[in-house]
């Protein structure tokens, strides 16, 4: 009986665990992100046919009570479409409910897109953080990817095919000699693995790329200067954080995590700008 999350291979079938195997055969029902794609695995895979309920963001709310219902009486199966289930992926919100509601959860060990390439980068593992999809907007762009080069770790993200042209030359902008890494398609025919600067990684992705797409950005990169216009941006936040009481550690600390520099180059101009303050008639 419970939930038993179950992570489905990203594209080379082979890649399917055996305790998956016994969880897709023996399971009571199957919720899957599209029934069609776990249909497909059942079949590519040899299993019985099952009962699959669909359960997706549109539709969570609406069915999140019935499946944790049957999860107190029966096994009960989730998958996404290839990966691990939770990780951009729905099924966050259901086992938080489950637990809420005091149904049994497990979570195989299995496929995990972005940690497959954060290994394959051959960045630094301290530190690694997930990030998510990268941001739509160009400025919300420019914000995350500074705060991650001011944390001075590794950072990994999945993006569309449509978008990753624009958001490399987003980073080539800001940090044109910034290591990153994008691995696309992994583990299927067309695997591709670039290493490289922005604007070399951009060159080799071509110029209309497919398939999945991992980003992963090396921290320890250089971060470019920030533009007069940017440093008055900065010395205004560093005033208003005085203002709102915080001591130089705290602008510092505060303002890196905003992506807006180092935590180093902050504290550094927090106390220049503390000392104007002091001498100032």
């Amino acid at each position: 009986m419970g939930l038993i999350f179950v992570p489905t291979p990203l594209g080379n079938l082979r890649d399917v665990t055996l305790r998956a195997c016994d969880v897709l055969r023996d399971c009571d029902l199957l919720v899957a992100e599209d029934t069609r794609v776990a249909t497909r695995l059942l079949a590519a895979l040899d299993m019985p046919k099952k009962t699959i309920w669909s359960y997706r963001e549109q539709n969570a709310a609406a069915v999140t009570g019935a499946i944790l219902a049957c999860a107190r009486e029966q096994t009960v199966a989730v998958t996404t479409d290839a990966g691990m289930p939770g990780i951009s992926d729905p099924g966050r919100e259901l086992i938080a409910a489950a637990r809420a509601a005091g149904v049994a959860v497990e979570v195989l060990p299995g496929a995990c897109a972005f940690v497959c390439a954060a290994v394959l980068s051959g960045f630094p593992s301290t530190g690694l953080s997930f990030e998510g999809f990268v941001p739509r907007a160009n400025g919300e762009r420019e914000r995350v990817f500074r705060a991650a080069l001011a944390r001075g770790t590794t950072a990994a993200w999945y993006e569309s095919p449509r978008r990753i042209l624009a958001t490399l030359s987003v980073l080539e902008r800001i940090a044109p000699e910034a290591s990153v890494f994008v691995a696309r398609e992994l583990t299927k025919r067309h695997e591709q693995q670039l290493l490289g600067r922005p604007a070399a990684v951009a060159a080799a992705l071509g110029a209309e790329p497919r398939g999945e797409i991992v980003l992963v950005l090396d921290g320890t990169s250089a971060l470019a200067p920030a533009e007069p216009a940017a440093e008055e941006a900065v010395d205004d936040a560093i005033r208003r954080a005085f203002a709102a009481g915080a001591s130089v550690p705290d602008a510092a600390r505060t303002l890196s995590r905003q992506g807006l520099g180092s935590r180093a180059a902050l504290y550094a101009r927090a106390s220049a700008l503390r000392d104007e303050a002091k001498v100032r008639p």
